[in-house]
């Protein structure tokens, strides 16, 4: 799995955001026991933490120590440094298995595998990711042409799982009919600043360049930025279903 995210850990824990509550009453209305969940790529530990309330236990991996680092701590959320592909875990440990925004980072094939090794009898896989925001069409315009073509060449092949919604990725398992899930943001600008920039595009950008091209497009959508806090919407796409 490659770490896009370790060099700038704490900036992704303030900046990303977190997921809607009709996308967790969703999944956790699949999960018959809700003793034990896996959270695959937990990165800031945002999923993490809010699984550790319906959980007796959560265990949560990610293969970057600085992104552990910066995951919240709860009593019953054991955090640990791992591959998605081979864990230490015992074989049917797992009522829940998800993984938000990461499983294009994956060996998919492996990663299964290791799911279907530690899942319990009925267990959920979860697997979701959010796609591009949508603010006004004259910003939604600037953020699409910086996406695609400023930094457009620094997205990892990986990304296209994200644009295709992971519509494209394999899923063997038995699937649920999902709905379509959106959530939205009042952020200022400053947090769309930082959000863009904790993208692995434009810190790729950076290291290329030593320059930050977000400095730029921010000067851009000041003009249009009419309010101190401005609705952010993304697109919120889920693929589930039970393990075995």
């Amino acid at each position: 799995m490659k770490d896009r995210f370790s060099g700038h850990a704490s900036g992704y824990a303030a900046f990303r955001p977190t997921y809607p509550a009709d996308l967790y009453d969703f999944i956790f209305a699949q999960v018959k026991n809700k003793r034990t969940a896996w959270d695959c790529g937990t990165g800031n530990g945002q999923v993490a933490r809010d699984l550790a309330p319906h959980f007796k236990e959560v265990f949560a991996t990610d293969s970057s120590v600085n992104q552990i680092k910066n995951a919240p701590a709860a009593s019953n959320i054991y955090y640990s440094v791992s591959h998605a592909e081979k864990t230490s875990f015992p074989e049917s440990t797992f009522d829940l298995i998800t993984v938000g925004q990461a499983i294009h980072w994956f060996n998919i094939p492996e990663f299964y595998e290791e799911v279907m090794r530690t899942s319990k009898p009925k267990a959920i896989l979860a697997v979701w990711g959010y796609g591009l925001l949508h603010i006004s069409p004259p910003l939604n315009e600037m953020i699409a042409d910086f996406y695609e073509n400023i930094i457009g060449p620094y997205w990892d092949t990986e990304r296209k799982l994200v644009d295709d919604h992971y519509s494209t990725i394999p899923f063997p398992f038995e699937e649920f009919h999902t709905p379509e899930f959106r959530f939205s943001f009042e952020w200022t600008i400053d947090e769309l600043e930082g959000y863009i920039t904790t993208w692995s595009s434009v810190q790729k950008y950076i290291q290329a360049n030593d320059i930050n091209p977000v400095e730029s497009l921010i000067n851009r959508i000041k003009p249009f930025w009419l309010a101190e806090k401005v609705l952010v919407k993304f697109p919120l796409f889920l693929r589930c279903g039970v393990v075995k």
